[in-house]
């Protein structure tokens, strides 16, 4: 009885072996490609169209990406002030609300009706100034990501502009 349970627990411990292995050898090959493919280097004149024209592709990236971080920052104060007005107002209509909660404590119908309205629009005012605080971290978010994608595209430039004067070092310069 005791071998019975030896042998059933080997084959799972190969196969927990097993699985580790086809997941370590599954990931070094997906990384190898995966580097391979981003880090393209260009070496010889040969390669000087590609370099070209990925050299371009990347500068109209940066001009995009420029345009739209330009954008996205002269939007926020837009989106700044809504959130400051709006959490006014629903500061606002909750001291209202609350002034109508107190006339309906001692009140009569029609009051607690009121202050069940003040409330509900209270209510409705702070999700909107919940709502405008949202856009403004969200248009932050925005920001901060453009800016680090302009700062990745910079960079490629950089490292094509090191290749392209590699690759005219190459090239002999003609003497007459």
């Amino acid at each position: 009885m005791e071998h019975s349970a030896y042998y059933t627990s080997l084959p799972s411990t190969k196969i927990q072996i097993m699985k580790f292995i086809y997941y370590l050898l599954s990931t070094v090959v997906l990384l190898g490609f995966s580097v391979s493919t981003y880090a393209q280097k260009y070496k010889s004149p040969a390669d000087t169209g590609r370099l070209n024209v990925e050299y371009v592709k990347t500068q109209n990236d940066i001009a995009d990406l420029t345009s739209k971080l330009s954008t996205a920052q002269s939007d926020l104060p837009g989106y700044q002030t809504k959130a400051v007005n709006a959490g006014n107002v629903a500061q606002t209509t909750a001291a209202t609300s609350d002034t109508s909660a107190t006339k309906a404590r001692s009140g009569n119908l029609q009051d607690s009706k009121d202050a069940k309205k003040a409330a509900d629009n209270a209510y409705s005012k702070a999700k909107d100034a919940r709502t405008a605080n949202d856009n403004v971290g969200k248009q932050n978010e925005k920001i901060r990501k453009l800016t680090d994608d302009l700062k990745v595209k910079r960079q490629r430039l950089k490292d094509l502009d090191i290749m392209r004067a590699d690759i005219n070092a190459q090239i002999p310069t003609k003497t007459n």
